[in-house]
């Protein structure tokens, strides 16, 4: 669909944040469960019969089927391993149906089978779509899996004896979900050992630092990163440098080896934190659909990413802008159609009162001076809207997708917050590092709107909507825990709150939680 796009160099895609683009790739995706019957074809010219009730075999009940001793220990083995994939110990512990199934009393050992269907369903549902009822979910978690219902999959997986496989193929398809499996390990083990220290605050540590705080950092470190060699001297040399710069990056911090008070507070986060984020992405791994589109758009939300992947490998990375806390960019997926040139910005009314308005009343022709103009609405009220042109708040190019929460993908006038690591600003919408690139990647092909014919419409003034030649899949996500491919588990800043709440409301869906 779209044509081969530049990429980054080495060196800048480190500084974009690649790594990040790189935790959110579509892997392989594994290949779909085999589906039910071929519908029956109707013979050509056949006669149209009135449609009569149709008789069908009713669905077998998951806990009337048989299980072989074999099926029964590969079950077992299954909810024995379910803590691999973030659930707690006990979530799925089949101890109970163990102690059944292993009594001479034919009634208990039906009764340890049913328990045992029971778990299995329950977790098949969990790891494939996640724990959540759509009751559960925040209006701002617009990303929603499909219902599912593990039991006919389940029966046919053991009329068809292939239990092991449908069992394997149940957790998403994703490498990103599968690496943060061995990321859930490792900071598991850091936990079992005591998990790390914190530093203590104080002035900012540098090259040249002494004293016990650095002694500390030392082993801060050495807990997440093997390559420290911790020999226990107070000096802060240049091999701790390079050791900061390295966590700096995993965390998504200016990378200039000084440990400031966002490197300390990150380098204290609990290791229990940093195993709840874990287990928190994993969840939303689970809400994507078990095969994402080739070509698409991809935003880390949290981490202030757009990614382009064409052919399922990641082709233009770059820096974005994303909604401030209190007014927090979606998750979400939808499909981008239309692209607008010299868009026009249609203020919305909370803006409009809660800052424009006032601005009007302390600086009086502010919103003249600004390209604003009042629109009335016909019922006696009006809103705001600024016009197309250098002020313009939503530069030269604006994304449009159909979404409920009225965001968007544009342009913006403001350079500058896109030099920051820290990048979230935005009412909700995502302001893009290099809007032109990406509407000609985009427009690539298309016979009308070649490159030369947007850059002049641009130059022009003129707005005008110009639909892509074919809709691309646009998902906005929230990536707070991911492993870039050197296998070290990056993590960003939980800004909405978004990664304790969903851990917290999974925990209430616990038998005996208060």
């Amino acid at each position: 669909m779209m044509r081969v796009m530049k990429t980054l160099s080495a060196a800048s895609a480190i500084a974009l944040g690649l790594l990040t683009a790189a935790s959110a790739l579509a892997q392989s995706q594994r290949p779909p469960l085999a589906g039910g019957r071929p519908p029956q074809q109707q013979p050509q010219n056949a006669p149209v019969i009135p449609a009569q009730p149709r008789s069908y075999a009713p669905p077998v009940d998951p806990y009337q089927v048989s299980l072989r001793s074999d099926q029964i220990d590969t079950l077992l083995r299954t909810l024995t391993d379910a803590p691999l994939h973030g659930f707690a110990p006990t979530d799925f512990a089949p101890d109970q149906a163990i102690a059944l199934l292993s009594s001479r009393d034919p009634n208990a050992r039906a009764s340890g089978q049913a328990q045992l269907i029971a778990k299995t369903l329950s977790y098949a549902r969990a790891v494939h779509t996640g724990r959540l009822p759509a009751s559960g979910f925040m209006n701002e978690w617009g990303l929603r899996p499909a219902a599912y219902d593990p039991a006919p999959e389940f029966v046919a997986a053991i009329q068809q004896d292939r239990l092991a496989d449908w069992l394997a193929n149940l957790p998403p398809p994703y490498t990103g979900y599968q690496t943060l499996q061995k990321g859930l390990v490792t900071y598991r083990d850091i936990a079992a050992k005591g998990g790390w220290l914190p530093v203590a605050p104080g002035a900012p540590l540098k090259e040249g630092s002494t004293g016990p705080r650095v002694v500390a950092l030392e082993a801060r470190l050495a807990a997440e990163d093997p390559t420290v060699a911790v020999d226990g001297a107070p000096i802060f040399d240049a091999a701790l440098t390079q050791a900061v710069q390295r966590a700096q990056k995993r965390f998504g911090l200016n990378p200039n080896g000084v440990v400031d008070k966002k490197t300390l507070d990150a380098l204290n986060t609990p290791v229990e934190r940093r195993i709840d984020q874990i287990q928190a992405n994993m969840e939303r791994w689970r809400w994507l659909p078990q095969t994402l589109p080739a070509d698409r758009i991809q935003v880390n939300v949290a981490a202030a990413i757009l990614s382009v992947f064409s052919h399922d490998t990641p082709t233009l990375t770059m820096r974005a802008v994303t909604g401030r806390p209190g007014d927090e960019t979606p998750m979400l997926s939808s499909m981008i159609h239309s692209i607008v040139l010299n868009p026009p910005w249609n203020v919305p009314s909370t803006i409009a009162a809660k800052e424009l308005w006032p601005k009007e009343r302390a600086h009086p022709g502010y919103l003249a001076r600004n390209d604003f103009i009042v629109i009335p609405t016909g019922d006696g009220g009006s809103r705001l809207q600024q016009k197309a042109g250098p002020k313009a708040a939503l530069g030269q190019v604006k994304f449009d997708f159909n979404n409920p929460y009225g965001v968007y993908l544009h342009d913006t006038p403001s350079r500058s917050k896109f030099d920051s690591f820290s990048r979230l600003a935005s009412h909700g919408c995502v302001r893009l590092q290099k809007p032109i690139e990406l509407a000609k990647a985009l427009m690539a092909g298309d016979p009308i709107w070649t490159p030369e014919k947007i850059d002049e419409t641009l130059a022009s003034g003129e707005t005008v909507r110009a639909k892509l030649p074919q809709q691309i899949a646009v998902f906005l996500l929230y990536w707070t825990a991911y492993v870039t491919p050197d296998g070290q588990v990056n993590f960003r800043d939980d800004p909405y709150g978004w990664d304790r709440e969903l851990v917290q409301r999974i925990a209430a869906l616990r038998p005996g939680s208060a």
